[in-house]
């Protein structure tokens, strides 16, 4: 996802699912915790399970900036005490967690996992690589108004994509090109 231009609304939030960033999502609660406590003070976001949540979906969803030096692993590994020795298990480390060389928050179309936090974009201008939104024709008409599809009424995975639809519009269409489309969400 690219951020064009961002207004006043920039929200901190924890992913309440698994969610790709660069899609629109709604405000929810949370039962996450993490360092005593730091998480329980954000809100969380979701994916729109119906036209109901769709029509609330109104911020566009990516990583967090993260200043960790790379490479670093996803999640990060946690041994029992006996390992930290060396005397519990073989001589591999037991883990399995994903090895970032490059950080998320600069990589596009990669999903932000359950728990994880994340901003929530208000009004601005942003840009999404093909894939984050379901293409018709009207899509290459800049102003045509946009909808976010749900996973309910557009199927399973489709929630949280922009789509043309005239009744409930959240943003509108900027311009598509090479496959990336650029859209202002709306007040």
């Amino acid at each position: 996802m690219e951020i064009n231009h961002y207004g006043d609304t920039i929200l901190g939030v924890v992913a309440a699912e698994n969610i790709v960033e660069g899609r629109m999502v709604l405000l929810t609660s949370h039962s996450f915790s993490r360092n005593f406590g730091s998480q329980t003070d954000l809100p969380a976001v979701k994916l729109p399970d119906n036209s109901t949540e769709a029509v609330r979906a109104r911020y566009c969803v990516t990583f967090a900036q993260d200043n960790r030096a790379t490479p670093f692993y996803y999640p990060q590994p946690a041994f029992s005490y006996a390992l930290r020795y060396g005397f519990d298990r073989s001589a591999n480390a037991p883990f399995s967690a994903t090895v970032y060389l490059t950080h998320p928050n600069v990589q596009e179309g990669l999903t932000i996992p359950s728990g994880e936090d994340c901003l929530a974009f208000g009004e601005g201008i942003y840009t999404v690589p093909s894939g984050a939104y379901i293409y018709s024709a009207q899509l290459e008409i800049p102003g045509m108004p946009l909808v976010v599809a749900n996973n309910g009424d557009d199927g399973a995975g489709q929630g949280g994509k922009l789509k043309y639809g005239a009744s409930n519009t959240v943003a509108e269409v900027i311009r598509l090109h090479d496959s990336k489309l650029t859209f202002k969400i709306l007040h």
